[in-house]
């Protein structure tokens, strides 16, 4: 069964039914819905660029792009975007996709908060670096049409988004601050965690066990 809102058609194969559940169940409705808006957004980047991702790898990685979050961390401590990563990884294992459709997923959740490098890459990196671009910080909202923004969140309205993500964004990173030096992420730590100060590319250079 598919469904076109905002005249993006929704795969909605076995694997990217079992994949809405699974997200809606474990991160809840706020991410789910955020990373089905991350799907629609990247879409229409898509479009309005003349690049054509695969629907299907676009919508998986859409889900699982903020997994690391709120799924059962994996045993290493890591960035949240490599657990989300290895978590979409091992879905579409179970599911049969071949190595390169599960590389492209992979690189796509792992890159999608790393400015600059996924827009020179594949379509599906691309379009879901600007779907989270555009529903977390409203960049390049303005070049997609009011009409098809309108009815995507007429369908997953974003409620008090900015304030609900921003917590719930900290609270997958609490427990591992120091995997976000060096990321955007070392920002939410820094708000919510004022005794949190990451130390700089400077200092790390300068402390290094080099005499010169």
């Amino acid at each position: 069964m598919s469904k076109v809102i905002a005249g993006v058609e929704v795969p909605w194969t076995e694997a990217a039914a079992e994949a809405s559940r699974r997200i809606l169940e474990t991160a809840g409705p706020l991410i789910h819905g955020h990373s089905r808006r991350v799907f629609f957004f990247g879409q229409l980047h898509a479009e309005r660029l003349g690049i054509k991702p695969d629907p299907d790898l676009l919508y998986l990685a859409a889900m699982f792009h903020d997994a690391g979050l709120h799924t059962p961390y994996s045993d290493a401590v890591q960035r949240f975007e490599v657990d989300g990563a290895d978590h979409g990884r091992k879905f579409l294992l179970e599911h049969g996709f071949s190595a390169a459709a599960v590389d492209t997923v992979w690189t796509a959740i792992a890159l999608h908060t790393t400015p600059g490098i996924p827009g020179r890459m594949g379509p599906e990196i691309a379009a879901i670096h600007l779907g989270v671009l555009t529903d977390v910080a409203g960049v390049g909202l303005d070049d997609l049409d009011p009409d098809q923004v309108k009815e995507i969140l007429a369908v997953h309205p974003r409620g008090d988004f900015k304030n609900e993500f921003l917590r719930s964004y900290f609270e997958g990173l609490r427990d591992r601050p120091e995997t976000t030096i060096g990321t955007v992420n070392a920002d939410v730590v820094s708000h919510f965690m004022p005794g949190f100060r990451p130390s700089t590319s400077v200092e790390r250079i300068l402390d290094a066990p080099w005499l010169s």
